[in-house]
């Protein structure tokens, strides 16, 4: 009962603590942040840290600092790297929400790839608490996106999701609101940054940013064609003579260039497929694929998916948020967390 009163004190929240960007989602007014998972630290001469900036301004940092500035991203592949970075990053983003309107810590749910293991729940659970939370419950982010993409997921019928967030790939089949098969592979928008930044180099002996690679991506990226052809120009470091350079890049190049990581996120999907129980298999038949997530955003992504798996594959309507949406759900409605805790 104190903890129901509590809770009309408090802002409780959700957060997708993703490699790209984290989306926080406030019970009762929705997503009210969504920032890149980026902190810029200075550091002076004794070696102590301070926080500068958080978010859109780090980000922008990247690349781009002194010697006694540091633009990092605390978590990698969708796990925490840096557990006092992180800290300091969900303590920004909870005092930015709740400002000083409120005296009682939140209640927050945060989402964390299926199958994490318990030395990593500990450190998000942690993290989360020395940030200022009341109560931190832990989502499983493709029951998260299920949710957020309004999948019937407590029906006993299969249902497809595939997440393709900064730093993994989800792909899960949910039936009776629980997981019955699920891989994730470290593969994702961060991946294909860097196959465009290393095709660029071999192919034009240019030495590309990731700031940039990620520009050439949301431009041109592509993982099917479609019967056209785009361009743009790409300017870098001539690794050959030292100077700087431009060169045009076209759609076609970066479609070679995301094969790799585009062929393995598929294959992730074909192999999830061939271990669905066959009931399961004839439902996701008749309701498709679902996709989410950023990278679901990758034009001819869903192409790409269809042709290899004969079936049809829809994109959520929201996919960017449809992470973060599922969580606030599952915050509003605490039968969904009682499902995965």
């Amino acid at each position: 009962m104190f903890s129901s009163v509590l809770g009309l004190f408090s802002q409780d929240m959700a957060i997708d603590l993703g490699t790209a960007n984290t989306l926080v989602y406030v019970k009762g007014r929705g997503v009210v942040c969504n920032e890149p998972s980026v902190v810029a630290l200075q550091h002076d001469r004794k070696g102590n840290k301070k926080v500068l900036a958080v978010g859109t301004p780090a980000k922008a940092m990247l690349g781009r600092c002194p010697s006694d500035i540091q633009a990092v991203r605390p978590l990698k592949d969708g796990v925490i790297a840096d557990f006092e970075v992180t800290e300091a990053m969900l303590r920004y983003f909870i005092e930015r929400v709740n400002g000083r309107r409120s005296f009682v810590s939140p209640r927050m749910v945060v989402c964390i790839p299926y199958g994490t293991t318990e030395v990593e729940k500990r450190a998000v659970r942690e993290s989360a608490e020395s940030a200022g939370a009341r109560q931190v419950y832990l989502i499983e982010e493709p029951i998260a996106a299920a949710i957020g993409a309004d999948l019937p997921i407590t029906e006993p019928s299969g249902n497809m999701i595939v997440d393709i967030g900064g730093g993994t790939t989800e792909v899960a089949v949910i039936a009776m609101s629980g997981i019955v098969y699920s891989r994730s592979i470290k593969v994702g928008g961060d991946h294909m940054d860097d196959a465009i930044a290393q095709y660029i180099r071999r192919r034009h002996d240019l030495l590309i940013g990731p700031r940039t690679a990620e520009a050439v991506k949301l431009r041109l990226g592509n993982a099917a064609y479609d019967g056209t052809t785009a361009e743009m120009q790409v300017k870098g470091r001539d690794l050959v003579r030292g100077f700087p350079r431009v060169v045009t890049i076209t759609s076609d190049e970066v479609r070679e260039a995301l094969e790799e990581p585009v062929h393995l996120i598929v294959d992730a999907v074909r192999s999830s497929l061939e271990r669905t129980p066959p009931e399961l298999v004839s439902d996701i038949v008749d309701r498709g694929i679902i996709m989410t997530g950023g990278g679901s955003l990758l034009r001819r992504m869903d192409t790409a998916i269809s042709q290899a798996t004969g079936l049809p594959v829809i994109v959520a309507e929201d996919p960017l948020s449809a992470v973060v949406k599922g969580s606030g759900r599952a915050l509003e409605e605490m039968q969904y967390l009682a499902l995965t805790n």
